[in-house]
């Protein structure tokens, strides 16, 4: 599985656990929502910036968005 795939399903997922949309996150991490919708369907690879950007929105490690369903623990 690639990468990127991996990242965008832990972003849905723990997007999801926190109860709040791809528009919420997007506002959280300062970008759009397209983008995001893309980078959950693993359509984009991520700079390291942009995962940072997004963990923190999310409230979880960077490394967490990188391991394969980390959203389910």
């Amino acid at each position: 599985m690639k990468l990127a795939v991996i990242a965008g399903d832990n972003i849905r997922g723990f997007r999801n656990k926190l109860g709040v949309s791809q528009e919420k996150l997007a506002e959280y991490a300062d970008l759009h929502r397209t983008y995001i919708g893309s980078v959950e369907r693993g359509e984009y690879n991520l700079t390291l910036h942009t995962l940072e950007r997004i963990a923190k929105a999310l409230k979880v490690e960077p490394n967490m968005l990188l391991i394969k369903d980390a959203w389910k623990k």
